[in-house]
């Protein structure tokens, strides 16, 4: 006798990216999952800055800060100037729209809303 109710497991399929597509993504995702990184960059997306005044909204010790910079330098996600011995700090081009892609479902996203808006 068999049980109407029974389920069956359908396989799961981690993504339909190539794998360096998806590497590539958690790279990014990773970078910005620290709260103090992302702190910085919701400051960054109201202006550019230099580190002084990042550190009077983030009250962390200056390696601390300078070394997420780096990570977030890294990632791709900010870039630097030189302004006398001052380095002002901002987002990079393209950098929201390169987190917004790194999410699960943002190309289907896309495509739907391309599809939508036509």
């Amino acid at each position: 006798m068999t049980d109407s109710t029974t389920t069956h497991a359908v396989p799961i399929v981690l993504t339909s990216a190539p794998r360096e597509d998806a590497d590539a993504s958690v790279s990014l995702l990773t970078a910005v999952a620290d709260p103090i990184r992302w702190t910085v960059l919701q400051q960054l997306s109201a202006s550019e800055s230099c580190v002084c005044n990042l550190q009077e909204h983030i009250p962390i010790a200056a390696n601390l800060l300078s070394y997420h910079l780096k990570v977030l330098r890294d990632a791709g996600l900010v870039t630097t100037s030189r302004r006398g011995r001052w380095i002002d700090y901002s987002l990079a081009d393209g950098a929201l729209d390169r987190l917004a892609a790194a999410l699960p479902g943002a190309r289907t996203a896309r495509r739907v809303g391309r599809t939508a808006a036509e």
